[in-house]
Parts: C-alpha cells; sequence; structure tokens
C-alpha cells in the first residue's frame, strides 16, 4: 500500500492546499481548474491537471467526477495545512571565520526551516549567536538570527559585519565618512570605532529564534 505523508508533497502542491483554505471563503462553489490556474497564476492546465491528480491520489483533494465537479479539499488536508516554511543555510555564527572569505563561504552549510513570517523575500541565511554582546536587545547565546544578505545598511540597523575580512560580528552600525561604530547591546560594552573601508556589511538582521530545549 502506498502512504503519502505531506513530506511527499511539492512545494506547489503545498502552495495548492494553503490557497484553496484561505480562500474557502471567496469561493461559493469548488473552484474549477481553470478557475484555480487563474487564480493560482499558472500557465498551464495541464500541470495544474497533474498537481490536483497527486494530491487526489494522496487524499488530500476529493476524486473528481460529472457529479462532484471543482477542487474540494479533502478533511485529512484540512487538519494538515501548515504555513508555507522555507529551507534556508544553516550557518553557524563563530565570531572568526579564515581571512579573506566572506561569511557566505563558511564551509559545510546545514539546512533548517523557517516560517516565511519571520524572512524576508530577498535571499536570507541563518546564523548561531555567540556570545551575550546584543543581550539588552533581546539576543542570547544560542539564539538563531536570520539575517537578509546585502552590503548595505541604514544607521541603527543591526548587521552581521566583517572586520578586516577576518572577523564576524552582530551589532547596531552607524556610518560615517570618517568612522564606523559598531554598537554593542550590552551596557558592559563599548563601541567599537573602525575605518569605512574595515567593516564590510555582510545583511542585515530580520529575524530571531529560540529554542528553549
Amino acid at each position: 500500500m502506498n502512504h503519502h505523508t505531506m513530506d511527499a508533497l511539492t512545494r506547489k502542491q503545498h502552495e495548492i492546499i494553503d490557497f484553496l483554505i484561505q480562500n474557502q471563503a471567496n469561493f461559493a462553489h469548488p473552484p474549477s481548474l481553470d478557475k484555480l490556474c487563474l487564480a493560482l497564476g499558472l500557465k498551464s492546465r495541464g500541470s495544474l491537471h497533474r498537481l490536483i491528480q497527486g494530491l487526489i491520489e494522496a487524499g488530500f483533494v476529493e476524486p473528481m467526477d460529472r457529479k462532484h465537479r471543482g477542487v474540494r479539499l479533502t478533511d485529512k488536508a484540512q487538519q494538515i495545512a501548515q504555513p508555507v516554511e522555507t529551507n534556508l543555510p544553516m550557518l553557524r555564527y563563530v565570531g572568526v571565520i579564515a581571512a579573506g572569505k566572506p561569511i557566505e563561504a563558511i564551509e559545510m552549510p546545514e539546512y533548517m526551516q523557517i516560517p516565511e513570517q519571520i524572512k524576508s523575500d530577498n535571499p536570507c541565511y541563518v546564523l548561531k549567536v555567540k556570545g551575550d554582546s546584543m543581550i539588552d536587545e533581546g539576543i542570547h547565546d544560542g539564539d538563531w538570527v536570520i539575517i537578509e544578505q546585502r552590503c548595505h545598511a541604514r544607521n541603527g540597523e543591526i548587521v552581521v559585519a566583517l572586520i578586516d575580512r577576518t572577523e564576524a560580528t552582530l551589532k547596531f552600525i552607524e556610518q560615517y565618512p570618517h568612522e564606523t561604530l559598531l554598537i554593542p547591546a550590552n551596557s558592559s560594552m563599548q563601541a567599537m570605532r573602525y575605518l569605512p573601508s574595515q567593516v564590510d556589511i555582510q545583511g542585515v538582521l530580520v529575524g530571531q529564534m529560540r529554542s528553549y530545549r
């Protein structure tokens, strides 16, 4: 017997289930394939048909026949619908990295699931925080932070900064023509002052996660 789980579904199939659940109130009747194709912005009705066929076989969509037209989710689908999650590379935040290597090049990325709500639409990666230099901002040793990958930031944003191309650190940034300040959120620590040429921004903090286990 074929055992289908949510894990066996493709991202597109997850999106179809989530879309149908979120938009149930907007459909007077279960939508036809054509309507669904249009609503999801898919170009090919054939590929949607294949996706739906897979969902029917997995028991998430009611079989369609002359009597039951339209795409209807089964109770099983209603129970297991989850917010879409994205796999992002999880890079350990280790404080010091090999000279000359930007932070994205840390060896051995792992992967972890990140809820869509705490990442941005731009490329992101995850770092594990080491130390308590940002503790007054609620960022603790061992927390995971979600970083939007970019090389510029506004003053007052929390950034991953690469100092002299060797040491990575998570700090508030203040940039001026003659110097760049990296400011901890820990009242017992001083701001770090550098020439602008010494500091490369590797990304900006957009989310945070913590495990209590």
